[in-house]
């Protein structure tokens, strides 16, 4: 198989097991694209991306550009040589960029296009309850998520998977894939071909504050859904009420919720109406079954499994549900 000359865009740790892919694949990794350091934490200091941690490990060029579109950029992916440009997880490319390779550039993208359109294809497919998805490679054109499709995989999301499982079997899939579209290139075996029309696409936009506030008068099926869909991050969380002792105020305090079960007991109080047992469980009412927590956070406190939660906190002066 002819040894193709890549350029690697991305830049999270979904991203990383890509590149390695290539990489052991024997192809070579010409430079690698990625977001600019940025401060973080308490400190802000300069943390750089889990793609630049890598490339730097193994000696690849790497390349920062705050704009995509400046002209020295531009010219210095040019003098690479690159055969093809492979995309993880990245921002979306001018056509200057993409149209740059010979054999064109293509994404990664974790969904069965042309469904899962959007930043958070993992998180969106597993809160609306599906039961199987996928990774795609498609050619980049100057849409979003649009491209003619070269491969895909079909991948299983399990009852019991939540967000970082199913962001994990994804990754390995996704490593896979680009490794077979890359074969596939160099072997001028490629067919790419158009997304199909269907009449109710389902979009995968990314997760605002407002999607992760669990609503509990929603049945119990969709709520256990939404929470493992945002766990581990970004979480799902709820508000409890502080009422403070002197004054009586009430303080809403942010109470995440990592993992549910669903109990086959139906809920008889308001929805969100907290019923403890034996100081060791906790369940939430919803519109049809009751939900028994089993790893939350409350705000100021570190995660913990409720049975830990509950041997060392005293509800008296907090709200008995939450909203």
């Amino acid at each position: 198989m002819r040894k193709l000359r890549v350029g690697f865009m991305g830049t999270p740790e979904f991203a990383v097991a890509t590149l390695d892919a290539i990489r052991n694949a024997g192809h070579e990794v010409v430079c690698v694209v990625t977001t600019p350091d940025k401060p973080a934490g308490r400190g802000q200091q300069m943390h750089c991306s889990d793609v630049k941690r890598y490339a730097l490990e193994h000696q690849l060029p790497v390349l920062q550009p705050e704009k995509l579109k400046d002209d020295s950029f531009v010219e210095d992916l040019r003098d690479y040589r690159p055969d093809v440009f492979v995309v993880v997880a990245f921002r979306m490319l001018p056509r200057c960029v993409y149209a740059m390779p010979m054999l064109g550039t293509f994404n990664v993208h974790a969904s069965l296009l042309p469904q899962y359109r959007g930043a958070a294809p993992i998180q969106r497919a597993i809160m609306n309850g599906e039961t199987k998805t996928g990774v795609t490679t498609f050619l980049l054109d100057e849409h979003t998520d649009t491209g003619s499709m070269l491969l895909q995989k079909e991948v299983e999301i399990t009852h019991e998977d939540n967000a970082g499982t199913l962001h994990d079997k994804l990754m390995v899939a996704g490593a896979e894939l680009a490794v077979e579209t890359l074969r596939q290139l160099a072997e001028d075996t490629a067919t790419p071909i158009p997304q199909p029309s269907v009449e109710n696409l389902i979009p995968a936009p990314k997760i605002f504050k407002e999607d992760m506030h669990i609503r509990w008068d929603n049945t119990a099926e969709n709520i256990y859904n939404h929470i493992r869909g945002l766990s581990p991050y970004p979480a799902a969380f709820s508000l409890i009420g502080f009422r403070h002792p002197e004054n009586e105020e009430l303080k809403d305090c942010v109470l995440k919720i990592f993992e549910v079960e669903i109990t086959d007991r139906p809920s008889s109080g308001k929805p969100g109406k907290i019923t403890l047992e034996n100081d060791q469980q906790l369940f939430v009412s919803t519109k049809n079954f009751d939900i028994s927590v089993k790893i939350l956070q409350l705000e100021g406190k570190r995660r913990m499994k409720t049975k830990d939660f509950l041997s060392g906190f005293r509800f008296n002066n907090y709200t008995d549900y939450l909203y």
